[in-house]
């Protein structure tokens, strides 16, 4: 679970204009994709350590 806490605090990651996608800054949508990383890491810790009945 470290991933999607540390990584938005990279600056380097998002400091820039380009490239953009679909006219968007990299910042934008680089937001958006930090999201999809959090979710997804949120799933798998979920999977792994949830209980079987």
């Amino acid at each position: 679970m470290i991933v999607p806490i540390v990584l938005p605090l990279l600056p380097f990651l998002y400091n820039a204009l380009d490239p953009r996608l679909f006219g968007f800054p990299r910042f934008y949508w680089l937001q958006l994709a930090f999201i999809a990383v959090g979710v997804t890491c949120t799933t798998v810790v979920h999977r792994a350590t949830r209980r079987r009945r």
